[in-house]
């Protein structure tokens, strides 16, 4: 009976010995957690709607967003606020000092003001609205005489027909290949189309060559930019080649 008593008291001082250990591994472990991971920079990569201070704010948005293990783990594994006009974003350390953010920014191809809810709708190269906001965003252009009663978010622009949405698409498309965004787009009466770049307006016509319209107007816009007047295309085709520029008075 001594030797099993003896017995007894040795398992019971080992397993004391364990959960003390175990418990000092864990405070040592948080020790380590708060003193060595704490954010003391914010490197942010591909954003162009918001500034660098804007998305690190977003991502820093409590009272833990100190320890940048926190950060990491809390964008790692649970679902996170969206942001307007960001597709997602994603949240790496650098170092336990350093987080590096990559945003990805929804790919917007033009806005169209949408009356029955006093915002404007933003469309992806799909038709598919993105995003709908009262905001205005630089480098996206408005697209007017087109319009629509009401939409849904991801669900493609309900226009009149599908011929119409294609087109607008394609000439959305081409002008951002060519990087001749414009301020608006504009559609009149009979579907001919108007290009506003500031105080230059570009008459493009119908939706025949569009695609060709637009690879000449790369190369003739850098002479125009700037002035005022208006530049007939709307004649134009691979044969005619009929271009005219009328200043402004």
């Amino acid at each position: 009976m001594i030797r099993d008593e003896r017995k007894r008291k040795k398992r019971k001082k080992i397993k004391t010995i364990v959960i003390l250990s175990f418990f000092l591994v864990l405070v040592l472990s948080g020790c380590l957690v708060i003193h060595l991971f704490t954010v003391k920079a914010v490197e942010v990569e591909g954003n162009e709607l918001y500034s660098d201070e804007q998305i690190a704010a977003s991502i820093l948005n409590d009272s833990y967003s100190w320890n940048s293990l926190y950060v990491y783990l809390k964008y790692k594994m649970l679902d996170t606020k969206e942001v307007p006009f960001v597709d997602t974003m994603e949240v790496t350390l650098k170092d336990p000092h350093k987080i590096h953010i990559n945003v990805y920014e929804k790919g917007l191809l033009g806005y169209l003001y949408i009356e029955s809810i006093g915002q404007n709708a933003y469309f992806d190269k799909d038709g598919f609205v993105e995003e709908t906001s009262s905001k205005i965003i630089e480098g996206v252009p408005k697209i007017t005489g087109i319009s629509c009663e009401h939409v849904v978010l991801y669900e493609k622009l309900p226009l009149e027909n599908k011929k119409a949405l294609k087109t607008l698409l394609s000439l959305t498309q081409t002008l951002k290949k060519y990087e001749l965004i414009p301020d608006t787009i504009d559609y009149n009466t009979n579907r001919e189309i108007t290009l506003y770049y500031g105080n230059v307006a570009v008459m493009l016509g119908n939706s025949d060559n569009l695609t060709e319209k637009i690879s000449r107007l790369s190369y003739i816009y850098p002479s125009i930019a700037g002035l005022n007047g208006v530049l007939h295309m709307e004649s134009w085709s691979e044969e005619t080649s009929d271009i005219t520029f009328v200043k402004n008075e």
